[in-house]
């Protein structure tokens, strides 16, 4: 083949994506939205806990109080579950002539898009939280004062995830597949 009859309309990225099935995009939200906030979680729970493991040698009474921010990671991977069961749940089998049809797409699109959207949120999330619980473990092992007014704002780093999970909703409002009428 030649290079000329490659370029074009042939070998554009919008004719290469409508011919990848919609349930492959929705299959990949949903892995993303787990894995990506697992990730997030886990990564949150590493900065805390190597931080809260080096404070408690100076203050050892912050080890059980401090634990509440390794909890708030974990909310973090709990969210991604929630959400994949979620969109797993709006997966509907369609018939083979309709799985390119424009409402199939949408639909699959709503998927991957919701699932990026919760993932990646959850990934900031994780991480915000992960760096707040650090500091709050390591101000509280000198101060004991500032515990609670640093859980205030881990709080607020916890609504990113949140904020995510609603926006990943309501994206997946919009996946509806067509009907199975022959």
């Amino acid at each position: 083949m030649s290079g000329s009859t490659m370029v074009g309309e042939a070998s554009s990225w919008s004719r290469a994506l409508v011919h990848i099935s919609p349930y492959t995009f929705s299959a990949i939200g949903i892995a993303v939205a787990i894995g990506v906030s697992v990730l997030g979680a886990a990564w949150g729970i590493f900065i805390t806990g190597s931080s809260l493991i080096g404070a408690a040698i100076k203050a050892p009474r912050i080890t059980s109080k401090n634990l509440i921010s390794v909890i708030f990671c974990e909310a973090v991977a709990i969210y991604g579950v929630i959400v994949a069961i979620i969109l797993q749940t709006k997966l509907e089998s369609v018939p083979a002539s309709n799985i390119y049809a424009p409402e199939s797409l949408r639909a699959g699109y709503a998927i991957f898009a919701s699932g990026i959207i919760v993932g990646f949120a959850n990934l900031v999330c994780g991480i915000c939280v992960g760096i707040i619980g650090s500091s709050c473990a390591l101000s509280d092992a000198q101060n004991s004062s500032l515990f609670v007014k640093i859980l205030v704002i881990e709080i607020f780093g916890s609504a990113l995830g949140l904020f995510g999970v609603i926006v990943g909703i309501i994206m997946s409002a919009q996946a509806t597949w067509p009907s199975n009428t022959v």
